[in-house]
């Protein structure tokens, strides 16, 4: 199928299950570049992410349920995520003295530092991503998607 048999076919379909598409397509594509962007690190995503909501914590440990919580992708394999974190150095895991059943997580010095380096790569990512839009179109579409 050629590119003008999809676009006639894609019109054809309904709204609804057009946009449902167009979120699908632009999902991947996101996920693909950012997947791209990280792959210097070797760090995926979800490592990323978990990164991320370790800096945000302002050096407070956090647990398991915490960081599974704030996930852009919710996952259940969290404590694998943690694991590969560890053995990488950029965060570390320990019980908790008070509560023998809580495991509380921190992101290291290391950990700090390559997160500040995947930042600025990063930005650039969404910079590509997003380069087609003006700062009122973004604001706008992020009204929208604040509707799900």
């Amino acid at each position: 199928m050629n590119v003008e048999e999809i676009i006639k076919t894609e019109k054809e379909l309904p709204l609804k299950t057009r946009t449902m598409i167009h979120f699908a397509l632009v999902s991947n594509k996101i996920s693909e570049q950012f997947a791209l962007a990280l792959k210097p690190y070797e760090v995926s995503e979800q490592q990323f992410n978990v990164l991320r909501i370790l800096r945000g914590q302002n050096n407070k440990p956090a647990n398991l349920s915490t960081i599974n919580e704030r996930m852009v992708t919710k996952m259940s394999n969290t404590t694998r995520l943690v694991d590969k974190l560890i053995a990488k150095g950029y965060v570390k895991r320990w019980v908790c003295e008070s509560n023998r059943r809580k495991v509380e997580i921190l992101i290291t010095d290391k950990g700090k530092t390559i997160l500040e380096k995947i930042d600025k790569t990063m930005e650039g990512a969404e910079k590509e991503i997003l380069k087609n839009f003006t700062a009122k179109e973004l604001t706008e579409l992020n009204i929208l998607l604040d509707k799900f």
